[in-house]
């Protein structure tokens, strides 16, 4: 195998067909793209973290556990009222894996 410094490369060769690694692997991907959906959101409303709670009656450390990659509690609830704060709406898509 040729050496590679592709990060997704070298977490696929380290992951190899385990399957209980590759479903860790597809939760914190999905982790990390819900908390940089709502971090991106809110920052391209011009709010801060401690606006956004005030905005949906939560605190500032809710909206940063919920910007955080390694959060694994997400509720669509909480994702649909965050949307509507910053004008927005939650779409999900079920797709076929790669």
């Amino acid at each position: 195998m040729p050496k590679t410094t592709d990060a997704l490369k070298i977490i696929d060769n380290m992951i190899g067909d385990d399957s209980q690694l590759q479903q860790m692997c597809q939760q914190a991907t999905i982790n990390a793209h819900v908390a940089q959906l709502i971090y991106d959101a809110r920052i391209q409303s011009g709010l801060s973290q401690a606006e956004l709670a005030n905005k949906i009656g939560t605190s500032q450390s809710v909206i940063s556990r919920l910007e955080d990659a390694d959060y694994e509690g997400n509720s669509l609830s909480m994702l649909n009222r965050i949307a509507f704060a910053l004008n927005r709406e939650v779409k999900i898509d079920l797709v076929e894996f790669k």
